[in-house]
């Protein structure tokens, strides 16, 4: 099969495309998304209405949140932020097993001792938990076998104070799967019929090293987005991968075929809004995503951050922009810009955008500046969810 690009003109938003894709999501554009985190939450529910087939590629590199007991206890990734996204791409009808649903985002309660919460868990091994039998067999069966892996696994003292039940049978399944974590993504995707494809970039134990503008490195995630420690007082100057919250050696991660295929496949591309380094940069460092998405001819859409981003201390969106595409372009700088970006999707009469939007420098690189209506008036804070979906699937 050859893949070529063909340009054309559009309307933002198309409303023919938008109104064919309500009626048949099932046979909706694959949209690739680079995220992580929280900041794509809404959008995918809004998305999971209009396509199917979207593609979600989730960094498994934080270090903070209840990932992190899972991290240290069990040298494996993060696993929160594909919890999240799958729930947030799941059939919420009576279609897509509303009692399992209700199951995979239970959290225990903060305020209950360890020795209760544990016999709860294995009241849910056994099935005897009013969660856990209103499931039906074999489904039932399959969700007890993996929280009894998780159990047999868990170290002694384990504290499962606000542990997400999603996250520990995602835990028992990596666990069963020898530290694989598709078969038990692909499992967890059947029982809940998500709508679309869920995916870690890579299935390394690896975490996040950043080195600031004033020279101090940083190791791990948490440490970089303001939520779990005192905000960063010195930019972020680079970012990397490395072998531990305690072992600053760099570390290299490297594209699965699959992935690569998905991101050489995909009909669009969506750098989103997030934390710019942890959750979108970050799914940037492994070895072949720069190179897949140069290959893939489909548009390539960067929608920036609205406000203030932690990890974007003093940078305004010409930097964002710059280096972004300095990461997309590592190891190919003779790629031209517009191999890794066509357009930059944004509301500057609603939004705020640091420095402004960078005209010069998108014309200078070939970058197409799509100025147009996202943004609520009464939540300017974020885009609308209807709106920006509607342009990206209007581009594809």
């Amino acid at each position: 099969m050859t893949r070529v690009r063909v340009t054309h003109s559009v309307r933002l938003p198309d409303p023919l495309k938008v109104s064919r894709y309500r009626k048949l999501p099932e046979l909706g554009p694959n949209l690739l998304f680079f995220s992580g985190g929280t900041a794509l939450t809404g959008i995918s529910r809004t998305l999971k209405e209009y396509t199917h087939n979207s593609i979600h590629l989730v960094t498994p590199f934080d270090s903070g949140g209840s990932s992190a007991i899972l991290r240290q206890a069990f040298d494996m990734p993060a696993i929160g932020d594909l919890r999240s996204r799958l729930m947030a791409l799941a059939d919420e009808s009576v279609t897509g097993h509303p009692e399992i649903y209700r199951l995979f985002t239970f959290r225990f309660p903060k305020d209950q001792p360890n020795k209760v919460l544990k016999a709860r868990l294995e009241a849910m091994v056994d099935g005897k938990d009013p969660l856990v039998d209103d499931i039906a067999n074999p489904m039932r069966q399959l969700i007890c076998n993996h929280l009894g892996f998780f159990m047999e696994a868990m170290p002694k003292g384990f504290d499962l104070s606000g542990a997400s039940i999603g996250n520990l049978i995602l835990a028992g399944g990596y666990i069963n799967n020898h530290n694989d974590l598709e078969p038990i993504l692909f499992l967890f995707s059947k029982l809940v019929n998500v709508q679309g494809t869920v995916r870690a970039i890579v299935d390394d134990d690896y975490h996040l090293k950043a080195r600031l503008s004033d020279g101090e490195e940083i190791l791990g995630q948490h440490r970089l987005t303001g939520k779990e420690v005192d905000p960063l007082q010195s930019s972020i100057e680079s970012l990397s991968l490395c072998r531990g919250l305690d072992d600053p050696r760099p570390a290299r991660a490297e594209l699965r075929k699959r992935n690569r295929k998905l991101i050489q496949n995909a009909d669009l591309i969506c750098y989103p809004p997030g934390s710019f380094y942890s959750s979108l940069v970050a799914n940037l460092l492994p070895d072949g995503v720069s190179e897949a998405i140069a290959k893939n001819p489909s548009p390539k859409v960067y929608v920036p951050n609205l406000g203030h981003d932690p990890e974007q201390l003093g940078m305004t969106l010409e930097m964002s922009l710059q280096r972004l595409l300095g990461y997309l372009s590592a190891g190919n700088q003779e790629t031209p810009a517009t191999a890794f970006l066509d357009f930059i999707l944004l509301d500057s009469k609603a939004g705020a955008y640091p420095g402004g939007v960078p005209d010069k420098l998108c014309k200078t690189l070939g970058i197409e500046v799509i100025d147009m209506s996202l943004i609520n008036p009464d939540k300017p804070e974020r885009y609308d969810p209807e709106a920006l979906v509607q342009a990206l699937l209007s581009l594809a």
